[in-house]
C-alpha cells in the first residue's frame, strides 16, 4: 500500500468556508434530552395510509356535511400544508448556523411529522370532495361560499409564506422557538379536544396520532427554550412578546376565529365560515363550539403566559379573550412566524 504524499513545506490549508454554510460537517451534542426525543420520534413513526380510510364513506354524510368537513380540512391545510416547508427551511438554517446535531435532527423529525399531517388533510379532502380544496366548480350558493372562503384563506397563507421567507433568517433561536412553541401548544390543545369530541373512528384515530406528534413537538420547543432563554436581552424579550401576539392572531383562524390584524378577508367571510363550520360540526367531526374553542385557547394562553413569565418576558394583551398584558399590534406578514 502506497504512502501518502507529503509536500515539501507541509500540507496546504484549505480555504476558509464562507458562512452561513452547511460545511464543515459536525455532529456536536450538547443537549442529550433532545437526542433522546429524536430517538423516540423514530420509534413512534406512523403512516397516514394505514388509517382505516375505508371507514370514511362519503355516503354516510349529506352533501352539506361533506362540504363542511372538506372546508374544515382546507382551513387546517392552510396551516399544516405549510408545516413541511416551514420546518424544512428551518432545518436548512439549523445546518447553516451549525446548531448542535440534535437540534437539526429534531427539526427533521418535525418536518416528517408535518408531512404526515398534510397527508391526512389531502386524503380526507380527496375522499369526501374530489377536486378539493379549489379544483372544482360550485353548484350552489353554499358551495360558492366555501370555494370563495378557501381562496381567501390561501391568499393569506401565501402572504404568511412570503413573510416567513423574509423573516426566518433574521431571528434567533429563542424567537423562532417561542413562535414554534406557540403553534405546538395550540395544535396539541386543538387535537386533544377534537380527538375526544369526534364521533367518527377515522377522525378519532387521526387526531390522537397528530395530537401525540404535536405534544412531542412542544417538548422539543420547550427543551430548546429552557436552554436558550436565560440571559435574553430586553430587545429579544420585546420581540418575543410581539411574536406571542402574532401567534394568537395567526393561529386563531383554526383554533377559534380570525381576529383583527394580519388577516385580509372580505366582510362576509366570517359569517360564511361559521355556517360551513356548523356543517362540519353536524357531520361529527368534533369541532368544538365557539365558547369551548375560546376556553381552550384561553387555557393554552395561560400555560404559555406562565412559561414566559418565568423568564421575565412580558405577555401581550389578548383582549379577544379578556387577557390583559402589553398592547401589541400585528399587521405585517413578516411578524408572523408561528407554524402549526
Amino acid at each position: 500500500m502506497a504512502d501518502p504524499v507529503i509536500p515539501e513545506g507541509g500540507f496546504w490549508p484549505a480555504p476558509e468556508i464562507p458562512q452561513p454554510n452547511i460545511y464543515p460537517m459536525e455532529w456536536r451534542v450538547e443537549t442529550e434530552k433532545l437526542a433522546a426525543i429524536y430517538e423516540r420520534s423514530k420509534r413512534l413513526a406512523w403512516n397516514p395510509a394505514d388509517l382505516p380510510w375505508d371507514g370514511l364513506d362519503p355516503d354516510d354524510f349529506t352533501r352539506a356535511q361533506r362540504l363542511g368537513v372538506m372546508y374544515w380540512f382546507s382551513v387546517l391545510a392552510n396551516f399544516d400544508a405549510s408545516g413541511p416547508a416551514v420546518f424544512a427551511r428551518a432545518t436548512i438554517q439549523a445546518f447553516e448556523k451549525h446548531e448542535e446535531d440534535p437540534v437539526r435532527k429534531c427539526f427533521f423529525s418535525i418536518t416528517r411529522d408535518e408531512m404526515n399531517h398534510e397527508e391526512c388533510c389531502q386524503r380526507t379532502i380527496a375522499r369526501l370532495w374530489p377536486g378539493g380544496p379549489l379544483d372544482w366548480r360550485p353548484a350552489d350558493v353554499l358551495e360558492a361560499a366555501a370555494h370563495n372562503n378557501i381562496s381567501w384563506l390561501y391568499h393569506n397563507g401565501g402572504r404568511y409564506w412570503t413573510g416567513y421567507n423574509k423573516a426566518v433568517g433574521k431571528y434567533t433561536l429563542p424567537v423562532l422557538f417561542t413562535s414554534f412553541m406557540m403553534g405546538e401548544m395550540a395544535a396539541s390543545t386543538l387535537f386533544r379536544g377534537m380527538a375526544t369530541a369526534t364521533t367518527h373512528p377515522v377522525f378519532s384515530e387521526m387526531f390522537h396520532r397528530i395530537g401525540r406528534d404535536e405534544s412531542r413537538h412542544l417538548q422539543i420547543c420547550m427543551t430548546i427554550l429552557e436552554k436558550e432563554w436565560p440571559g435574553l436581552t430586553d430587545e429579544v424579550k420585546s420581540t418575543i412578546t410581539r411574536q406571542l401576539r402574532a401567534g394568537f392572531v395567526f393561529l386563531s383562524m383554526i383554533l377559534w376565529e380570525p381576529p383583527r390584524g394580519f388577516w385580509e378577508l372580505p366582510p362576509y367571510f366570517l359569517h360564511n365560515h361559521r355556517v360551513l363550520i356548523d356543517h362540519a360540526r353536524d357531520a361529527g367531526l368534533g369541532v368544538l363550539s365557539y365558547d369551548e374553542q375560546a376556553e381552550n385557547w384561553r387555557t393554552a394562553m395561560a400555560r404559555i403566559r406562565t412559561i414566559v413569565n418565568r423568564w421575565g418576558i412580558a405577555f401581550p394583551a389578548i383582549p379577544e379573550l379578556d387577557i390583559d398584558g402589553v398592547n401589541v399590534e400585528v399587521t405585517d406578514p413578516e411578524d408572523i412566524i408561528p407554524v402549526f
